[in-house]
Formats: C-alpha cells, sequence, structure tokens
C-alpha cells in the first residue's frame, strides 16, 4: 500500500509530529481542524458558527490539495466543548453537505480542545480514481 503525506498553505500548518493529510492508496484521512486562519495565524472565535466555518474552510482546503471535495467525504469527526452548541455547528456543518449523501458522523462532547476552541473536525474521504 502506498502512503502519500498532503500538506497545503491554505490551511493552517501542522504544529506537531502529524501532517494535514494521509492518501493511502485511494483513502484521504483528514487531521483534525481548528477555526485558525491559515492567511493570519488568528483564531476565529467571534461566534460558534464562525468557527465552525473556519474549520469546514480549512478542512476543504486539505480536501481540495488531495483532489477531493465535499462529496467525497465519507466520515467525520466532530469534537465540541458544549454540547449546547450543537444545533448551531450542525446548522453550519450542514450547509457543507448533501444531505442524501452526506458521510457519517460522531459528535461528541470532549472537555477541552486544542487552543481552547469550541469545535474540532477530522476527516476521511475516497479519491476518485
Amino acid at each position: 500500500m502506498s502512503k502519500k503525506i498532503v500538506n497545503t498553505d491554505k490551511a493552517p500548518a501542522p504544529v506537531g509530529p502529524y501532517n494535514q493529510s494521509v492518501q493511502a492508496e485511494n483513502i484521504v484521512f483528514l487531521s483534525g481542524q481548528i477555526p485558525l486562519d491559515p492567511k493570519t495565524g488568528e483564531l476565529v472565535t467571534s461566534s460558534v458558527e464562525e468557527e465552525t466555518h473556519q474549520v469546514m474552510k480549512n478542512l476543504g482546503a486539505v480536501l481540495e490539495a488531495n483532489g477531493c471535495t465535499f462529496e467525497d467525504v465519507v466520515s467525520c469527526s466532530v469534537f465540541v466543548k458544549d454540547m449546547e452548541h450543537y444545533g448551531l455547528i450542525n446548522q453550519v456543518y450542514g450547509t457543507y453537505f448533501d444531505e442524501e449523501t452526506a458521510p457519517t458522523r460522531a459528535l461528541v462532547e470532549v472537555s477541552r480542545l486544542p487552543k481552547d476552541v469550541r469545535v474540532e473536525i477530522s476527516a476521511i474521504a475516497m479519491k476518485k480514481s
């Protein structure tokens, strides 16, 4: 099985021993993204909705670097700091997927996320041959 590392400057750079994504054959594993603006390096914290949009934009940039789109995503893991934000996060998240072909998803509340953000999302996509 071949393994290819794919990073892009259109998403926040990794800050540890990991990469933004790894392609294994036609499966693309995307590291969790938080609401960091890749241009400024600053967190987007104005609202949980804006945080979620930034997370999805970051995921979109990594998908694009792999030759994929949100249509290619087969699974997402969503980590939230407060389950009370579920509805707001879900509303934004839903704008990135067609409801009939949306990926599988797990959404869990956690006690803390990197940089104390309110949402982090990772994904798995299937690259078209």
